[in-house]
Protein backbone atom coordinates (compact mmCIF):
# COMPACT_ATOMS: atom_id res chain seq x y z
CA UNK A 1 0.00 0.00 0.00
CA UNK A 2 1.05 3.53 -0.39
CA UNK A 3 1.70 5.69 2.64
CA UNK A 4 -0.27 8.56 1.18
CA UNK A 5 -2.58 10.20 3.92
CA UNK A 6 -5.40 12.63 4.28
CA UNK A 7 -3.63 14.12 6.90
CA UNK A 8 -2.20 17.41 5.94
CA UNK A 9 0.90 17.21 7.86
CA UNK A 10 1.77 13.30 8.08
CA UNK A 11 4.68 13.02 5.62
CA UNK A 12 4.48 10.13 2.40
CA UNK A 13 7.77 9.52 1.43
CA UNK A 14 9.49 9.20 5.17
CA UNK A 15 9.63 6.22 7.05
CA UNK A 16 7.33 5.88 9.96
CA UNK A 17 4.50 3.92 11.24
CA UNK A 18 0.87 4.62 10.65
CA UNK A 19 0.23 5.97 13.89
CA UNK A 20 1.64 5.74 17.25
CA UNK A 21 5.18 7.42 18.95
CA UNK A 22 8.26 6.83 16.46
CA UNK A 23 11.62 8.14 17.31
CA UNK A 24 15.45 6.71 17.28
CA UNK A 25 16.28 4.73 14.30
CA UNK A 26 18.03 1.76 15.69
CA UNK A 27 19.27 -1.32 14.20
CA UNK A 28 20.00 0.00 10.28
CA UNK A 29 21.37 -3.14 8.81
CA UNK A 30 22.05 -4.80 5.41
CA UNK A 31 21.14 -8.29 5.80
CA UNK A 32 19.47 -11.13 4.05
CA UNK A 33 19.18 -8.86 0.70
CA UNK A 34 17.48 -6.52 2.63
CA UNK A 35 18.04 -2.73 4.43
CA UNK A 36 16.65 -3.30 8.05
CA UNK A 37 15.59 0.19 10.15
CA UNK A 38 14.16 -0.48 13.38
CA UNK A 39 12.79 2.00 15.25
CA UNK A 40 11.80 3.12 18.82
CA UNK A 41 7.92 2.83 18.62
CA UNK A 42 5.06 2.71 21.13
CA UNK A 43 2.51 0.80 19.56
CA UNK A 44 -0.04 2.24 22.20
CA UNK A 45 0.35 5.41 22.13
CA UNK A 46 1.81 8.55 20.02
CA UNK A 47 3.62 9.84 23.67
CA UNK A 48 7.05 8.40 24.49
CA UNK A 49 6.42 5.55 27.13
CA UNK A 50 6.11 1.87 26.52
CA UNK A 51 9.17 1.79 24.46
CA UNK A 52 9.25 -1.20 21.67
CA UNK A 53 11.32 -1.83 18.87
CA UNK A 54 9.55 -1.48 15.21
CA UNK A 55 10.96 -2.77 11.76
CA UNK A 56 10.95 -2.06 8.59
CA UNK A 57 12.92 -3.40 5.71
CA UNK A 58 13.66 -3.21 1.85
CA UNK A 59 15.31 -4.52 -0.96
CA UNK A 60 15.74 -0.88 -2.41
CA UNK A 61 14.64 1.78 -0.28
CA UNK A 62 12.00 2.63 -2.04
CA UNK A 63 9.36 -0.22 -1.66
CA UNK A 64 9.30 -1.20 2.09
CA UNK A 65 7.60 -4.20 4.62
CA UNK A 66 6.53 -3.63 8.05
CA UNK A 67 7.52 -6.60 9.96
CA UNK A 68 6.18 -7.25 13.17
CA UNK A 69 7.51 -5.93 16.39
CA UNK A 70 11.07 -6.70 16.68
CA UNK A 71 11.40 -6.36 21.02
CA UNK A 72 8.84 -5.49 23.42
CA UNK A 73 9.50 -5.23 26.69
CA UNK A 74 9.34 -8.18 29.33
CA UNK A 75 7.45 -8.09 32.51
CA UNK A 76 9.90 -8.90 35.42
CA UNK A 77 12.87 -8.77 32.57
CA UNK A 78 16.11 -6.83 32.54
CA UNK A 79 14.35 -4.48 29.87
CA UNK A 80 10.48 -4.45 31.43
CA UNK A 81 10.38 -0.80 31.25
CA UNK A 82 11.33 -0.41 27.58
CA UNK A 83 13.72 -1.97 24.87
CA UNK A 84 15.70 1.36 24.47
CA UNK A 85 18.61 2.68 21.58
CA UNK A 86 20.97 0.13 19.78
CA UNK A 87 21.97 -0.88 16.93
CA UNK A 88 21.90 -4.46 14.49
CA UNK A 89 24.99 -6.25 13.03
CA UNK A 90 24.81 -8.87 10.58
CA UNK A 91 26.81 -11.96 11.18
CA UNK A 92 26.01 -15.14 8.93
CA UNK A 93 22.31 -16.09 9.04
CA UNK A 94 22.09 -13.91 12.42
CA UNK A 95 20.65 -10.96 12.23
CA UNK A 96 22.01 -10.10 16.28
CA UNK A 97 20.80 -6.76 17.50
CA UNK A 98 22.51 -4.81 20.65
CA UNK A 99 19.90 -2.46 22.63
CA UNK A 100 19.57 -0.30 26.14
CA UNK A 101 17.52 -2.49 28.86
CA UNK A 102 15.35 -0.16 30.57
CA UNK A 103 13.85 -0.03 34.16
CA UNK A 104 13.27 2.44 36.67
CA UNK A 105 14.10 0.45 39.52
CA UNK A 106 17.75 0.47 38.06
CA UNK A 107 19.63 4.12 38.29
CA UNK A 108 17.89 6.42 35.99
CA UNK A 109 20.86 6.54 33.71
CA UNK A 110 21.93 3.17 33.34
CA UNK A 111 20.29 1.46 30.91
CA UNK A 112 22.98 -1.57 30.54
CA UNK A 113 23.66 -3.62 27.12
CA UNK A 114 21.79 -6.84 26.15
CA UNK A 115 21.26 -8.25 22.99
CA UNK A 116 18.65 -10.33 20.82
CA UNK A 117 18.83 -12.57 17.94
CA UNK A 118 17.11 -14.07 14.70
CA UNK A 119 18.14 -16.15 12.49
CA UNK A 120 14.51 -15.76 10.26
CA UNK A 121 15.23 -12.58 8.71
CA UNK A 122 14.41 -10.52 11.18
CA UNK A 123 10.80 -12.12 12.26
CA UNK A 124 11.30 -13.05 15.35
CA UNK A 125 14.06 -12.20 17.96
CA UNK A 126 15.32 -14.46 20.85
CA UNK A 127 16.54 -11.94 23.66
CA UNK A 128 18.99 -13.18 25.91
CA UNK A 129 17.67 -13.56 29.58
CA UNK A 130 20.48 -11.67 31.14
CA UNK A 131 22.40 -8.80 30.51
CA UNK A 132 25.43 -8.15 27.88
CA UNK A 133 27.08 -5.77 30.20
CA UNK A 134 25.45 -5.49 33.33
CA UNK A 135 28.15 -2.91 34.87
CA UNK A 136 29.02 0.75 34.49
CA UNK A 137 32.28 1.95 34.09
CA UNK A 138 34.15 3.61 37.13
CA UNK A 139 33.36 7.43 37.08
CA UNK A 140 30.49 7.01 34.63
CA UNK A 141 26.78 8.63 35.35
CA UNK A 142 25.46 7.63 32.52
CA UNK A 143 25.27 5.14 30.11
CA UNK A 144 23.56 3.84 26.90
CA UNK A 145 23.04 3.38 23.25
CA UNK A 146 25.40 0.54 21.86
CA UNK A 147 26.34 1.08 18.39
CA UNK A 148 28.81 -2.30 17.38
CA UNK A 149 30.61 -3.32 13.85
CA UNK A 150 32.93 -6.04 12.61
CA UNK A 151 36.62 -4.15 12.51
CA UNK A 152 38.54 -7.21 10.41
CA UNK A 153 38.48 -10.14 12.62
CA UNK A 154 37.23 -8.64 15.96
CA UNK A 155 33.84 -6.47 16.74
CA UNK A 156 33.67 -3.29 18.43
CA UNK A 157 31.39 -1.20 20.19
CA UNK A 158 30.59 1.92 21.71
CA UNK A 159 28.32 2.95 24.06
CA UNK A 160 27.50 6.40 25.11
CA UNK A 161 27.89 7.77 28.53
CA UNK A 162 28.44 10.80 30.80
CA UNK A 163 31.11 11.14 33.32
CA UNK A 164 31.80 12.01 36.41
CA UNK A 165 34.44 14.49 35.78
CA UNK A 166 32.13 16.63 33.36
CA UNK A 167 33.26 15.29 30.12
CA UNK A 168 30.66 13.65 27.69
CA UNK A 169 32.10 9.91 25.94
CA UNK A 170 31.87 7.27 23.46
CA UNK A 171 33.37 4.46 25.17
CA UNK A 172 35.13 1.95 23.65
CA UNK A 173 34.60 -2.38 23.87
CA UNK A 174 36.18 -5.04 21.74
CA UNK A 175 35.20 -8.59 21.19
CA UNK A 176 36.31 -11.68 19.12
CA UNK A 177 32.80 -12.91 19.14
CA UNK A 178 29.82 -10.48 19.77
CA UNK A 179 29.55 -12.51 23.47
CA UNK A 180 33.21 -11.77 25.67
CA UNK A 181 33.43 -7.57 25.81
CA UNK A 182 36.62 -6.16 27.09
CA UNK A 183 36.38 -2.98 27.96
CA UNK A 184 39.33 -0.33 26.89
CA UNK A 185 38.40 2.88 27.43
CA UNK A 186 36.86 6.00 26.24
CA UNK A 187 37.47 6.00 22.55
CA UNK A 188 37.03 10.26 22.80
CA UNK A 189 35.47 12.35 25.51
CA UNK A 190 35.53 16.02 26.41
CA UNK A 191 34.09 18.55 28.54
CA UNK A 192 30.94 20.39 27.28
CA UNK A 193 32.27 22.80 24.45
CA UNK A 194 30.69 25.12 21.35
CA UNK A 195 29.34 23.70 18.19
CA UNK A 196 28.22 26.37 15.76
CA UNK A 197 26.95 29.68 16.11
CA UNK A 198 23.65 29.10 17.41
CA UNK A 199 24.29 28.46 21.33
CA UNK A 200 24.79 24.67 21.20
CA UNK A 201 27.10 22.52 22.78
CA UNK A 202 28.30 19.14 22.90
CA UNK A 203 26.55 18.37 25.75
CA UNK A 204 27.03 16.53 29.20
CA UNK A 205 26.52 13.20 28.08
CA UNK A 206 26.67 11.73 24.54
CA UNK A 207 23.90 9.30 23.71
CA UNK A 208 23.17 7.44 20.14
CA UNK A 209 27.40 7.17 19.30
CA UNK A 210 28.10 6.07 15.48
CA UNK A 211 31.19 5.79 13.98
CA UNK A 212 32.48 6.31 10.13
CA UNK A 213 35.33 4.88 9.88
CA UNK A 214 38.67 6.35 8.23
CA UNK A 215 38.84 5.16 4.70
CA UNK A 216 41.13 5.66 2.21
CA UNK A 217 42.56 9.48 1.95
CA UNK A 218 39.89 10.79 4.59
CA UNK A 219 39.71 10.79 8.23
CA UNK A 220 36.85 9.16 10.17
CA UNK A 221 33.96 10.47 11.97
CA UNK A 222 32.27 9.64 15.35
CA UNK A 223 28.81 10.92 15.52
CA UNK A 224 26.93 11.88 18.53
CA UNK A 225 23.96 13.33 20.43
CA UNK A 226 24.56 15.94 22.31
CA UNK A 227 22.42 14.89 25.67
CA UNK A 228 21.85 16.94 29.10
CA UNK A 229 19.87 16.15 32.05
CA UNK A 230 18.25 19.43 32.30
CA UNK A 231 16.91 18.68 28.67
CA UNK A 232 18.87 21.92 27.73
CA UNK A 233 19.79 22.37 24.17
CA UNK A 234 20.29 19.45 21.99
CA UNK A 235 22.00 18.73 18.81
CA UNK A 236 24.00 16.48 16.65
CA UNK A 237 27.77 16.82 16.19
CA UNK A 238 30.19 15.29 14.84
CA UNK A 239 34.34 14.71 15.46
CA UNK A 240 36.51 14.31 12.98
CA UNK A 241 39.65 12.60 13.29
CA UNK A 242 42.16 9.79 12.98
CA UNK A 243 42.41 6.52 15.40
CA UNK A 244 45.39 6.46 17.51
CA UNK A 245 46.36 3.49 19.95
CA UNK A 246 47.87 5.03 23.02
CA UNK A 247 48.90 1.27 23.98
CA UNK A 248 45.52 1.04 26.05
CA UNK A 249 43.08 0.93 23.02
CA UNK A 250 42.23 3.57 20.15
CA UNK A 251 41.53 6.57 20.84
CA UNK A 252 40.05 8.84 18.29
CA UNK A 253 42.12 12.27 17.58
CA UNK A 254 39.93 15.12 16.29
CA UNK A 255 39.49 18.55 16.27
CA UNK A 256 36.55 20.81 17.31
CA UNK A 257 33.31 19.34 16.91
CA UNK A 258 30.83 20.02 13.90
CA UNK A 259 27.32 20.22 13.39
CA UNK A 260 25.82 17.19 11.73
CA UNK A 261 22.57 18.51 10.82
CA UNK A 262 22.02 22.37 11.21
CA UNK A 263 18.11 22.16 11.89
CA UNK A 264 16.18 22.17 15.62
CA UNK A 265 14.16 19.26 14.34
CA UNK A 266 17.15 16.08 13.85
CA UNK A 267 18.26 14.05 16.66
CA UNK A 268 19.56 10.64 17.07
CA UNK A 269 21.05 10.12 13.69
CA UNK A 270 22.25 6.20 13.00
CA UNK A 271 24.56 4.66 10.39
CA UNK A 272 24.34 1.99 7.82
CA UNK A 273 27.02 0.63 5.87
CA UNK A 274 25.49 -0.91 2.93
CA UNK A 275 26.75 -3.64 0.66
CA UNK A 276 28.01 -0.53 -2.58
CA UNK A 277 30.17 0.62 0.04
CA UNK A 278 28.37 3.97 0.84
CA UNK A 279 27.21 4.75 4.12
CA UNK A 280 23.70 5.88 5.05
CA UNK A 281 22.52 7.68 7.73
CA UNK A 282 18.51 8.24 9.26
CA UNK A 283 17.87 10.71 11.94
CA UNK A 284 15.01 11.19 13.94
CA UNK A 285 12.61 14.17 13.14
CA UNK A 286 10.00 14.96 16.03
CA UNK A 287 7.05 17.14 16.41
CA UNK A 288 7.66 20.98 16.24
CA UNK A 289 4.07 21.19 17.61
CA UNK A 290 2.06 21.40 20.92
CA UNK A 291 2.71 17.43 22.15
CA UNK A 292 -1.99 17.62 22.57
CA UNK A 293 -1.62 18.26 19.00
CA UNK A 294 0.02 15.62 17.84
CA UNK A 295 -2.07 13.12 20.15
CA UNK A 296 -4.94 13.97 18.89
CA UNK A 297 -3.79 13.15 15.09
CA UNK A 298 -2.79 9.96 16.98
CA UNK A 299 0.99 9.81 15.22
CA UNK A 300 4.20 11.93 16.89
CA UNK A 301 7.66 11.63 14.70
CA UNK A 302 9.27 10.59 11.60
CA UNK A 303 12.52 9.35 10.19
CA UNK A 304 14.37 11.86 8.12
CA UNK A 305 15.24 10.66 4.58
CA UNK A 306 17.64 7.90 3.83
CA UNK A 307 21.31 9.78 3.35
CA UNK A 308 24.08 9.11 1.87
CA UNK A 309 27.16 10.62 4.62
CA UNK A 310 30.99 10.61 3.97
CA UNK A 311 34.12 12.76 4.90
CA UNK A 312 35.48 14.21 2.17
CA UNK A 313 39.40 14.46 1.90
CA UNK A 314 39.42 18.00 3.25
CA UNK A 315 37.96 17.03 6.55
CA UNK A 316 34.35 18.25 5.98
CA UNK A 317 31.35 15.90 6.45
CA UNK A 318 28.63 15.80 3.66
CA UNK A 319 25.37 14.59 2.86
CA UNK A 320 23.29 14.33 0.36
CA UNK A 321 19.88 12.67 -0.05
CA UNK A 322 20.48 8.77 -1.16
CA UNK A 323 20.26 7.99 -4.76
CA UNK A 324 17.51 5.87 -4.89
CA UNK A 325 15.32 8.39 -3.91
CA UNK A 326 15.17 9.95 -7.26
CA UNK A 327 12.94 7.26 -8.71
CA UNK A 328 10.19 9.13 -6.44
CA UNK A 329 10.21 12.00 -8.75
CA UNK A 330 6.52 12.10 -10.05
CA UNK A 331 5.10 14.73 -12.69
CA UNK A 332 7.68 17.83 -13.40
CA UNK A 333 5.92 20.58 -11.71
CA UNK A 334 7.96 23.99 -12.05
CA UNK A 335 10.67 24.37 -14.83
CA UNK A 336 11.74 28.31 -14.16
CA UNK A 337 14.97 30.54 -14.87
CA UNK A 338 14.98 33.94 -14.76
CA UNK A 339 15.82 37.56 -12.52
CA UNK A 340 13.83 38.63 -9.88
CA UNK A 341 14.52 42.37 -8.86
CA UNK A 342 13.98 44.82 -6.36
CA UNK A 343 10.68 43.83 -4.07
CA UNK A 344 8.91 42.54 -6.96
CA UNK A 345 8.43 38.56 -6.65
CA UNK A 346 8.45 36.05 -9.65
CA UNK A 347 5.69 33.50 -9.48
CA UNK A 348 7.34 30.13 -10.53
CA UNK A 349 4.24 27.85 -10.24
CA UNK A 350 2.53 25.57 -7.85
CA UNK A 351 3.60 23.04 -5.64
CA UNK A 352 1.90 19.76 -4.10
CA UNK A 353 2.41 19.46 -0.19
CA UNK A 354 5.47 16.83 -0.97
CA UNK A 355 7.92 17.82 -3.08
CA UNK A 356 11.51 17.61 -4.38
CA UNK A 357 13.22 20.83 -5.51
CA UNK A 358 16.90 21.47 -7.18
CA UNK A 359 17.48 25.79 -7.13
CA UNK A 360 20.28 27.52 -8.74
CA UNK A 361 20.71 31.17 -6.63
CA UNK A 362 22.84 33.82 -7.29
CA UNK A 363 22.82 37.16 -5.58
CA UNK A 364 24.97 39.96 -3.88
CA UNK A 365 21.90 40.55 -0.99
CA UNK A 366 19.17 38.94 0.71
CA UNK A 367 17.56 37.03 -1.82
CA UNK A 368 15.74 33.33 -2.23
CA UNK A 369 12.71 31.15 -2.12
CA UNK A 370 9.84 31.64 -0.63
CA UNK A 371 7.09 28.58 -0.64
CA UNK A 372 3.65 30.21 0.46
CA UNK A 373 0.90 27.94 1.46
CA UNK A 374 -1.86 30.21 1.88
CA UNK A 375 -4.25 31.88 -0.75
CA UNK A 376 -3.81 35.11 0.88
CA UNK A 377 0.58 34.92 0.97
CA UNK A 378 0.33 35.62 4.80
CA UNK A 379 1.71 31.77 5.43
CA UNK A 380 5.07 31.18 3.98
CA UNK A 381 8.30 29.35 4.34
CA UNK A 382 11.92 31.42 3.43
CA UNK A 383 14.16 29.89 2.13
CA UNK A 384 17.20 33.36 1.42
CA UNK A 385 20.74 33.92 1.18
CA UNK A 386 21.88 36.28 3.56
CA UNK A 387 25.51 36.75 2.04
CA UNK A 388 26.77 39.61 4.18
CA UNK A 389 26.38 37.13 7.10
CA UNK A 390 27.67 34.07 4.64
CA UNK A 391 24.54 32.07 5.69
CA UNK A 392 21.61 30.20 4.29
CA UNK A 393 18.51 31.09 6.51
CA UNK A 394 15.45 28.74 6.50
CA UNK A 395 12.69 31.02 8.47
CA UNK A 396 9.35 29.77 9.60
CA UNK A 397 8.40 32.52 11.94
CA UNK A 398 5.24 32.73 8.99
CA UNK A 399 5.13 29.13 8.04
CA UNK A 400 1.79 28.70 10.06
CA UNK A 401 -0.93 30.30 11.38
CA UNK A 402 -1.25 27.85 14.38
CA UNK A 403 0.45 29.23 17.50
CA UNK A 404 0.94 25.70 18.88
CA UNK A 405 3.85 25.63 15.89
CA UNK A 406 6.94 26.29 16.83
CA UNK A 407 8.42 29.44 14.99
CA UNK A 408 12.21 30.51 14.78
CA UNK A 409 14.96 31.31 11.98
CA UNK A 410 17.73 28.42 11.66
CA UNK A 411 21.08 28.86 9.91
CA UNK A 412 24.00 27.24 8.40
CA UNK A 413 27.16 28.53 6.92
CA UNK A 414 27.13 29.65 2.87
CA UNK A 415 29.93 30.18 0.54
CA UNK A 416 29.39 33.62 -0.96
CA UNK A 417 30.66 35.05 -3.91
CA UNK A 418 29.31 31.75 -6.12
CA UNK A 419 25.66 30.51 -7.70
CA UNK A 420 24.19 28.37 -4.46
CA UNK A 421 23.15 24.76 -5.58
CA UNK A 422 20.35 23.24 -3.60
CA UNK A 423 18.52 20.42 -3.04
CA UNK A 424 15.29 21.05 -0.90
CA UNK A 425 12.65 17.92 -0.03
CA UNK A 426 9.08 19.15 1.36
CA UNK A 427 7.28 16.40 2.58
CA UNK A 428 3.60 17.83 4.41
CA UNK A 429 5.28 18.64 7.82
CA UNK A 430 9.09 17.98 7.14
CA UNK A 431 11.84 20.24 4.84
CA UNK A 432 15.37 18.90 4.35
CA UNK A 433 17.51 21.45 2.63
CA UNK A 434 20.75 20.51 1.51
CA UNK A 435 23.55 22.80 0.47
CA UNK A 436 24.73 20.42 -2.26
CA UNK A 437 28.40 22.70 -2.64
CA UNK A 438 29.62 21.60 0.83
CA UNK A 439 27.08 18.64 1.41
CA UNK A 440 25.68 20.45 5.04
CA UNK A 441 21.66 19.96 5.68
CA UNK A 442 19.36 21.76 7.55
CA UNK A 443 15.86 19.72 8.84
CA UNK A 444 12.95 21.58 10.33
CA UNK A 445 9.28 20.84 10.43
CA UNK A 446 6.42 23.28 9.84
CA UNK A 447 2.63 23.24 10.01
CA UNK A 448 1.08 24.66 7.31
CA UNK A 449 -3.13 25.79 8.13
CA UNK A 450 -3.97 27.07 4.58
CA UNK A 451 -6.16 24.88 2.67
CA UNK A 452 -5.24 26.20 -1.12
CA UNK A 453 -2.15 25.05 -3.40
CA UNK A 454 1.28 25.72 -2.35
CA UNK A 455 2.98 27.91 -4.55
CA UNK A 456 6.74 29.13 -5.07
CA UNK A 457 8.11 32.76 -5.57
CA UNK A 458 11.82 33.66 -6.21
CA UNK A 459 12.58 36.90 -4.40
CA UNK A 460 15.06 39.76 -4.03
CA UNK A 461 16.20 42.77 -2.08
CA UNK A 462 15.09 46.34 -2.75
CA UNK A 463 17.63 47.12 -5.47
CA UNK A 464 19.25 43.95 -5.71
CA UNK A 465 19.05 40.88 -8.19
CA UNK A 466 18.48 37.27 -7.93
CA UNK A 467 19.78 35.13 -10.99
CA UNK A 468 17.50 32.00 -10.26
CA UNK A 469 17.20 28.12 -12.04
CA UNK A 470 14.54 26.21 -10.28
CA UNK A 471 13.07 22.75 -11.12
CA UNK A 472 10.63 20.86 -8.90
CA UNK A 473 8.78 17.34 -9.17
CA UNK A 474 5.84 15.59 -7.23
CA UNK A 475 7.31 13.85 -4.56
CA UNK A 476 5.93 10.37 -5.03
CA UNK A 477 5.01 8.20 -1.62
CA UNK A 478 7.20 5.23 -0.24
CA UNK A 479 4.87 1.84 -0.90
CA UNK A 480 4.68 0.08 2.39
CA UNK A 481 2.93 -3.17 2.50
CA UNK A 482 1.65 -3.69 5.98
CA UNK A 483 1.85 -6.59 8.76
CA UNK A 484 -1.32 -8.20 9.27
CA UNK A 485 -3.53 -8.05 12.36
CA UNK A 486 -2.22 -10.73 14.03
CA UNK A 487 1.25 -9.67 13.27
CA UNK A 488 0.87 -6.18 14.71
CA UNK A 489 2.29 -8.13 18.44
CA UNK A 490 0.96 -4.86 20.59
CA UNK A 491 0.45 -5.91 24.15
CA UNK A 492 -0.94 -3.83 26.48
CA UNK A 493 0.24 -4.11 29.90
CA UNK A 494 -1.26 -3.32 33.05
CA UNK A 495 -0.81 -0.32 35.29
Amino acid sequence: MSTASRDPYRPVAHLRPPRNWINDPNGLVFHDGHYHVFHQYNPNGATHADIHWGHFRSPDLLSWERLPLALSPRPGGEDADGCFSGNAVSDGDRLVVFYSANRWDRSLQHQPVTTAVSVDGGRTFTPRRDLLIPELPDGCTMYRDPYVWRDGDRWRMLVGAALADGRGAALLYESPDLETWTYLGPFDARKPEPVGDAGQHTGEGWECPQYLPAGSGRPGALVFSAWNEDDGPRCVAALIGEERDDGHGARLESGSPVLVDHGPDCYAPALLPAPDGRWLLWGWSWEAREESWAAADGWAGVLTLPREISVHADGTLRQRPAAELLALRGQHTVHAEGVARGTQPVDLGGVGRSFDLTARLDSDTAAGLRLLTSPDGSEYLDIRLDPDAGELVVDRDHASRDDRARGGSHRMPCPTGRPVELRVVVDHSVAEVFLTSTGQVLTLRFYPTGDGPWRLQARSAPGARLDFAVEAWELLPLTVKEPSADDEQTPRRSA
